[in-house]
């Protein structure tokens, strides 16, 4: 049985939660990713960043928090999800991918004693899938022609 420790990325790119969320845009543009850890100074979880997150604050009509300032400004600690689903680098694959589902959500936090140890998102599922279709593909008897 694979496990999410098997896939998933390790030591993944975080931001402390007094960065900004133009920092969280930067980060995420020159990385090329969807999904930013937000973590204390032990690596502890305290929630996640989003691409979409980013997005809604640069197109919001408003576009100003209380003090005056572009919401893209503002500290992540105002705009991270507190209500993270996780996963433990020991869980099943298949368990992990379900969750996703479920959930309808592209990442899961991989998790273990508090402190976050990996991520493993859609991508990483969409590239399991590739793998599985390319051996099965390799693994096919090769029809001759009639």
């Amino acid at each position: 049985m694979f496990v999410v420790d098997d896939m998933m990325t390790r030591h993944p790119h975080t931001l402390s939660p007094d960065h900004t969320l133009d920092d969280a845009h930067r980060l995420m543009r020159a990385e090329r990713f969807r999904h930013l850890p937000i973590v204390d100074d032990d690596e502890r979880l305290l929630g996640l960043v989003t691409q979409r997150d980013v997005l809604s604050a640069q197109a919001s009509s408003l576009g100003k928090t209380t003090n005056g300032d572009h919401q893209i400004h503002t500290p992540l600690s105002h705009f991270i999800e507190r209500q993270l689903v996780t996963v433990d680098p020991g869980a099943s694959l298949r368990a992990a991918a379900l969750t996703m589902l479920e959930r309808k959500i592209g990442c899961l936090p991989v998790v273990k004693h508090q402190r976050l140890v990996g991520i493993i998102t859609d991508s990483d599922f969409v590239a399991i899938a590739s793998t599985l279709l390319e051996i099965q593909e390799e693994s096919e008897p090769v029809e001759v022609g009639e």
